[in-house]
């Protein structure tokens, strides 16, 4: 997608999501405000000029993964799905928090809502974004044919301090890296606050350097507000078939209020004096909560036939690789739809007490060779023990 930024619509489209967060949080009377304001340059760069994905299909199979394993700033996925025409209405938006609403504390996972992963314990949006790059990875390696790469798709991920802080993330980094997951991009939203105070304080570690040492591509964007340069990084990252790629966004937490660079911005709702001196230092019309300019909505909701689309040419290369590859797509489309083949499960072992003992591993590694026979897409690891599981593939 080769577009050029126009500052003035761009900027009004940013902003207008930007203070949807704040009417959220102040509504509810709850919520993390702080690190949406902060990401909503890089947030919407992503979503406007490189995700793929169809809000009229949001379960059409070859779109790119979004996982914001920063779970707690969902009031960002949320309106990025409504503004882009997913089935989240600006009545949800109002609902934000409260019982039985769409609109939840933390994203629960709903592929028809467009939310591919539920994320709030920190880290783990991270570890299960790895696991997406794997399954593409996987797929990819045992379907795709020359001139038919039906299994295309990267998975994208924003991520905070809290995130990186969590080992879970670093162990599945390290994974991504050895791997090589080249489509796995995580955006890190580097705000430099944490919930108690600057992360001077808390988390002096050279992150980037991790993140090289797993084997990474790190770039960085000085400025989270500069368009271009996150663009260009994402283009930078997208390009990079071997390495997964960690963006560093200096971004500031809590952009446009009072409470700029505050860790008072980030669990908690601003207040309403707070709330409308964001306004105004936004240059927000004088419009009523809520409120979305027709040409915000207009440009926002060019998600819905550009993702048709992008859909419809993929739809056209299945069938054409369904055509000279009947088997192969005929598997292919068994998993994506969760079907089993029949009789699949004939040849699990058995273990009884009257065969001896039995290292519950061994037992573990000829079950798995059992269900990967009649099953192609399934998967299973082990944490460098496989050559001491008797039964192994």
């Amino acid at each position: 997608m080769n577009q050029t930024f126009s500052h003035d619509l761009d900027q009004l489209c940013i902003n207008t999501a930007r203070i949807l967060w704040v009417d959220m949080s102040e509504k509810a009377h709850s919520g993390h405000p702080g690190l949406p304001l902060g990401a909503a340059p890089m947030a919407y760069t992503l979503w406007d000029r490189f995700l793929r994905h169809n809000p009229a299909n949001p379960r059409w199979a070859n779109r790119d993964r979004f996982v914001l394993s920063a779970g707690h700033g969902c009031e960002l996925l949320y309106s990025l799905l409504h503004l882009t025409g997913y089935n989240i209405s600006l009545d949800d938006l109002q609902n934000f928090r409260q019982w039985g609403s769409k609109t939840t504390g933390h994203p629960e996972y709903d592929p028809d809502l467009g939310i591919e992963a539920t994320t709030g314990p920190l880290g783990q949006g991270i570890a299960m974004a790895v696991g997406m790059a794997v399954a593409e990875a996987h797929l990819a390696a045992r379907f795709n044919r020359d001139g038919f790469p039906v299994v295309d798709h990267f998975t994208f991920v924003v991520a905070g301090d809290g995130d990186l802080m969590e080992g879970v993330s670093s162990e599945a980094a390290s994974l991504a890296g050895t791997l090589q997951l080249g489509k796995l991009i995580c955006l890190y939203d580097d705000n430099h606050v944490s919930l108690d105070a600057t992360t001077d304080h808390v988390f002096t570690e050279d992150r980037c350097g991790r993140f090289r040492s797993f084997g990474w591509q790190v770039i960085s964007v000085p400025d989270g507000n500069d368009l271009e340069a996150i663009e260009a990084a994402i283009r930078e990252a997208m390009a990079e078939k071997q390495r997964p790629s960690l963006i560093a966004v200096r971004t500031h937490i809590g952009y446009g209020s009072p409470l700029h660079d505050s860790p008072k911005v980030h669990g908690e709702p601003m207040g309403p004096e707070n709330a409308r001196a964001t306004r105004k230092n936004l240059g927000w019309p004088d419009l009523p909560p809520f409120s979305v300019p027709a040409e915000v909505e207009s440009h926002y909701r060019q998600a819905i036939p550009r993702g048709t689309a992008l859909e419809k040419e993929w739809t056209g290369l299945f069938g054409r690789y369904s055509e000279k590859y009947p088997d192969l797509s005929h598997q292919l489309k068994n998993m994506i739809d969760g079907v089993f083949p029949k009789n699949w499960d004939s040849g699990l072992p058995v273990f009884s007490p009257s065969e001896g003992s039995l290292a519950t591993r061994d037992a573990s590694g000829r079950a798995m060779n059992a269900i990967a026979a009649a099953l192609p897409g399934f998967l299973g690891g082990s944490a460098d023990l496989a050559g001491s599981q008797t039964a192994r593939h």
